[in-house]
């Protein structure tokens, strides 16, 4: 049989200004979420794909957010998805960007721009990879889809949810280019419980408060400072998952300049947004709090939710905490499993260093492949510091490893026929 797996890596290194320049092109789209507009950046990838022969089936998930879906390969019992969202967060202050930041400027080994590292680069390496694929010929035994979102950054409503729900796609793996660490592939999140709680006060003229009246915000903090104590809620969790939370625990002290790692089995608590008053000298008749909750493995988001509303009748306070936005439970692909095994082992033979899976402490689209039965993991080029800030970038160097490994994933997961 012909060595496929040579011939690719041989390719990717002969064909790397290629990349570099796609990853450079993608950034140069201003597709921020919201709005969410992924027209232009959709026809682009087309156009692509269409170069090296490949098809795209186009899924709607509204007016302005077209979910991409181009197929190689053969039906058998394997068919491997690549995923990626082209949409990004908000620029932000354009003054406080050393290099504009939908320029693509491509300087001292870095792609730079809003979206480099979450996650255009990883788009980049996935659509590079499946037209050399396709122009190489390589008969692939099972299929090989690429899955492109458009809606990920502001909750993914219209993004892979919905695209798997109405059962536009399938597979038996999954692999996403979202940004994680060079070695360290993303296999697992904690869960999420998002919830809010309203407060209701007493109005009054400001001039006789605390005498008159009853503030709601004040109410509201009281709460809020009880709610700190979901931290102390205790997990139960089973061995095989204290297992790789020991070892992301281990990676966290070791990689992080601040020990973050007991983030991984605690309850956190972000008080996100305060809603309250209607002028400075009123006393406030009405309070809204937000607050984003991870769940770590042992505990179930409803848990979660039952103790915030104990903790807040704790503190005198007559409300309910009711959830919205993000709220499921932890999960993860075992590292056992046949694709976290042939990445890690992938990416170790690119970089030459040991690799291994970790957890996440946010969350993503990986979640929802998991409950459609999809084993799945998340692996692609980044700086991570630069993530959803200013000057965000992606290493070249990290960028054409990151292909080398989806291409060498696909290959010997899917096998070729001759």
């Amino acid at each position: 049989m012909k060595d496929w797996k040579e011939l690719v890596l041989e390719e990717i290194d002969k064909n790397q200004e290629e990349l570099i320049q796609l990853c450079s092109k993608l950034l140069q789209f201003t597709n921020e979420n919201p709005p969410g507009d992924s027209r232009p950046i959709s026809q682009f990838i087309m156009n692509y794909l269409k170069e090296s022969g490949i098809s795209t089936t186009v899924h709607p998930g509204n007016e302005t957010m077209l979910n991409l879906v181009s197929t190689l390969g053969n039906p058998g019992d394997k068919h491997l998805l690549y995923c990626g969202h082209t949409d990004v967060v908000p620029a932000g202050d354009l003054s406080r960007w050393e290099i504009p930041p939908f320029s693509g400027l491509i300087k001292d080994g870095y792609i730079n721009g809003r979206g480099a590292s979450d996650m255009k680069g990883g788009v980049a390496g996935l659509l590079f990879t499946v037209a050399l694929f396709a122009r190489l010929g390589i008969p692939l035994a099972g299929q090989l889809s690429l899955l492109l979102v458009a809606d990920e950054e502001t909750g993914g409503e219209f993004g892979v949810p919905w695209v798997l729900d109405q059962g536009l796609i399938t597979g038996t793996a999954a692999l996403i280019a979202e940004p994680s660490s060079r070695l360290n592939p993303t296999i697992g999140q904690k869960g999420s419980c998002w919830f809010e709680f309203t407060v209701k006060g007493v109005p009054g003229h400001g001039s006789l408060s605390p005498l008159n009246g009853d503030s709601a915000i004040v109410k509201a903090c009281k709460g809020i400072q009880a709610l700190q104590k979901l931290w102390e809620l205790k997990p139960n969790i089973p061995e095989e998952e204290q297992r790789i939370i020991d070892i992301t625990q281990k990676y966290i002290r070791e990689r992080e300049p601040k020990d973050l790692s007991d983030i991984i089995d605690h309850v956190s608590v972000n008080i996100g947004t305060i809603q309250g008053g209607t002028k400075v000298n009123m006393v406030a008749d009405g309070c809204t709090v937000q607050v984003d909750s991870r769940v770590p493995f042992g505990l179930d988001y409803t848990e979660v939710l039952a103790e915030a509303n104990r903790l807040l009748r704790e503190a005198g306070i007559e409300t309910e905490a009711k959830p919205f936005g993000f709220y499921g439970n932890a999960n993860w692909t075992s590292d056992k499993d046949e694709i976290v095994d042939l990445v890690v082992k992938n990416i170790a033979k690119v970089t030459q260093e040991d690799a291994y899976g970790v957890l996440q402490w946010a969350s993503s689209d990986a979640r929802y492949f998991r409950m459609h039965g999809i084993p799945v993991l998340q692996y692609g080029p980044a700086e991570l510091s630069g993530i959803h800030s200013f000057n965000e970038r992606v290493p070249i160097q990290n960028l054409i490893e990151s292909a080398k490994v989806y291409a060498l994933t696909a290959l010997e997961y899917l096998g070729t026929t001759k």
